[in-house]
């Protein structure tokens, strides 16, 4: 039923005029430009959340492209230490031409993730469809090999191949895997990828379970019950939690701006509460923070791409109050 509904808003939304659209998604998506993005994460500073910043926009044409996305990430480095926050990046790698030209893509990667070296910033490699998931990991492993470790990638639970490359990734970066893992957006077939909710959801807890016994940073980035509170247990098994160093013999020390070896992450605009609360509770919370002129396709792309989130549309529409970003 609540499949059903998710999916009637969803092909109304993506039916209805831009500005309606642009309503919609300005709970989602902090606006056109980076001042937005700066006012959204002050505004959320105050609550005690952390942030990783996404300029919009992905797969391009040119590498002339590549080269504004370079470009406005420096700016955003540039902001976040004029205005002193607390906050990382989210790049995506087709964004930097890792498709067009995979050669120049790495080089533009690389000039940004050493960059935010200098500046004791962390880079976090999306993770896109099945077509980029080997080029983005091999993107980490080769970064990690000159020394790059301020980088790490996002892994997702519905694809049948991710246990083994977190066991690769183990094997090849040690005590320096730092991932963020989620359920994945992307709705891929059958062959590579569960696409039932529970196998998902139980594929994705199987992921959580692993990273966290391999000793690596884990940002667990979901807005499911079943997910956060496997991952709530399974913290408290290996004796993590607020106020607690990291005591698992394998993990590399507490890095700055992370927490004691795990934290959560949310969407902007999503489980708002749920996000306060973990935060109450000591747990280290980091918001998504998208931002661009990117906003209309990203809006529609995400709702296209992941039509549950049509529910949680038609919740901010109705009742608000019950859903505060």
């Amino acid at each position: 039923m609540v499949g059903w509904f998710s999916r009637l808003v969803v092909a109304m939304t993506v039916r209805m005029p831009k500005w309606f659209v642009r309503w919609v998604s300005r709970r989602y998506v902090a606006g056109a430009t980076l001042d937005d993005a700066v006012a959204v994460m002050k505004r959320l500073s105050a609550e005690g959340a952390c942030f990783t910043i996404d300029v919009l926009g992905e797969e391009i044409s040119s590498m002339d492209e590549a080269k504004f996305f370079l470009d406005e990430y420096i700016r955003v480095m540039n902001a976040i230490n004029q205005h002193q926050l607390d906050a990382n990046l989210s790049i995506k790698p087709t964004a930097f031409g890792l498709l067009i030209n995979p050669e120049e893509g790495l080089k533009n990667i690389r000039t940004l993730v050493a960059m935010a070296a200098e500046n004791e910033m962390f880079v976090r490699l999306d993770m896109e469809d099945h077509r980029v998931t080997t080029d983005t990991i091999e993107v980490v492993l080769k970064l990690h090999e000159e020394g790059l470790t301020n980088v790490g990638t996002v892994l997702q639970g519905r694809l049948h191949r991710t246990i083994a490359d977190i066991e690769d990734l183990e094997q090849r970066l040690g005590m320096n895997a730092d991932y963020r893992i989620c359920k994945g957006i992307y709705l891929e077939p059958e062959s590579i990828a569960h696409t039932r909710y529970d196998e998902i959801v139980e594929a994705t807890n199987a992921s959580i379970s692993r990273m966290l016994e391999a000793g690596a940073y884990v940002g667990i980035a979901s807005h499911d019950f079943p997910v956060i509170n496997h991952a709530l247990s399974e913290l408290e098994k290996l004796g993590m939690g607020p106020g607690k160093s990291d005591p698992r013999t394998n993990a590399a020390p507490q890095r700055l701006a992370k927490g004691p070896g795990y934290e959560f992450q949310m969407l902007l605009g999503v489980r708002g509460p749920l996000r306060r609360k973990l935060l109450a509770q000591g747990h280290r919370t980091r918001v998504y923070v998208p931002y661009g002129e990117k906003w209309y396709e990203y809006s529609i792309r995400r709702l296209k791409e992941n039509p549950t989130i049509g529910a949680q549309v038609a919740k901010a529409f109705l009742m608000p109050w019950t859903n505060r970003p």
